[in-house]
């Protein structure tokens, strides 16, 4: 009895699995094929081959739509940069590297990128959510770098990780909104964010 309970629920917990993945890429399908404007959350079901009323167990509106497919763009794109980090880097390089990463994956979805950076402030919806629960856990993942510059003798021990980490997560997301505000190219981030970067640590930098 035990094991087929389990059983149900895992089937159950496999189905919501892909009816959200089959939203996702059909919302992306059709973002990039006709833009956001143009397309409607039925078309976005339709898409996916489930109920309208179904698509609105996983996302709140189009916009959330546009959050649950940049939340997987940006999470894979997060894993693939810290994964390649470049060996005895130093913060500075290792920040710009991961930046970077997310920067070109900006650039592959740029449209939807835009709508996607624009819409973030105030933004609720459950896959907003999703989001800001992404950013926290990247957060982190920063600050366990500044660490290890504290490890190195980088930067001085008395200054809170996360504390430095979200100054120097501020400054790539103010670059982003240099991109979108068409005060800079997307090829151009990476040195707009190194060059910030740069000010901030010669005011943290040890010795």
């Amino acid at each position: 009895m035990a094991s087929k309970s389990v059983s149900t629920v895992s089937r159950r917990e496999a189905n919501k699995l892909d009816k959200r993945a089959r939203l996702r890429e059909a919302a992306q399908r059709l973002f990039r094929a006709q833009g956001y404007e143009a397309t409607t959350t039925r078309q976005v079901a339709d898409e996916a081959g489930v109920a309208s009323g179904t698509l609105f167990l996983y996302a709140r509106d189009k916009q959330d739509l546009v959050f649950l497919v940049m939340h997987e763009h940006l999470r894979v794109a997060s894993e693939e940069a810290f994964a390649t980090l470049p060996r005895r880097a130093t913060l500075l390089a290792a920040l710009r590297h991961v930046f970077s990463r997310l920067y070109a994956m900006y650039g592959r979805h740029e449209a939807l990128a835009r709508h996607f950076v624009m819409s973030l402030p105030g933004a609720d919806g459950p896959n907003a959510l999703e989001v800001n629960a992404l950013t926290f856990g990247f957060l982190q993942r920063l600050a366990t770098l500044v660490e290890q510059a504290q490890a190195r003798g980088e930067v001085r021990a008395e200054l809170a990780p996360l504390a430095v980490a979200n100054l120097s997560f501020e400054l790539y997301f103010t670059a982003l909104l240099r991109w979108i505000s068409g005060l800079a190219t997307i090829e151009q981030l990476p040195d707009v964010v190194g060059g910030s970067l740069q000010l901030l640590f010669d005011g943290v930098a040890a010795g």
